[in-house]
């Protein structure tokens, strides 16, 4: 079995150039409460929503894809590797609107950041297991899918 203690790992964050248009839209709203009041209320609206508005943005990207010591983890979830079926790649905006649109199943598990184009979809082997599969989204979609395709051949049973 390949060691696969730390084999793949990355943070699903907001890119930088999308934070402009959101602060942007905070600064407007704080200019605009500011213009109807005098004294502390003036500038009250700024330390509060432009902090608010950059902590959503950092909350937004925390969550994190990462294979390590044997198991799959997509934000909190986790997956032992030996329970990794068929793993489909999501490489156009076609393919994961279709797999997140009238091909899902209600019952799968799902992490869709949509600031990321690409995805992952894979089937889960466990029976007893409910969930048939996890669609989730990655920025190397291709170098996952190798390494979760290689660990299932590797793996005793199949």
């Amino acid at each position: 079995m390949p060691d696969t203690s730390n084999a793949y790992a990355e943070r699903l964050s907001v890119p930088w150039l999308s934070w402009p248009l959101p602060m942007i839209g905070a600064a407007l709203m704080a200019a605009t409460v500011h213009m109807g009041y005098q004294g502390i209320r003036s500038w009250l609206p700024y330390v509060i929503l432009l902090p608010l508005m950059a902590f959503l943005l950092f909350w937004a990207g925390r969550a994190r894809v990462r294979v390590a010591d044997g198991e799959l983890w997509v934000g909190d979830a986790h997956l032992p590797l030996e329970f990794v079926g068929e793993v489909e790649v999501l490489d156009n905006p076609h393919d994961k609107r279709r797999a997140l649109g009238r091909d899902f199943d209600p019952s799968a598990f799902v992490l869709h950041r949509g600031w990321i184009p690409t995805a992952l979809r894979v089937h889960l082997t466990d029976p007893d297991d409910p969930t048939p599969y996890w669609i989730f989204s990655t920025r190397s979609p291709e170098k996952l899918a190798a390494l979760l395709r290689q660990d299932a051949r590797t793996q005793p049973g199949t």
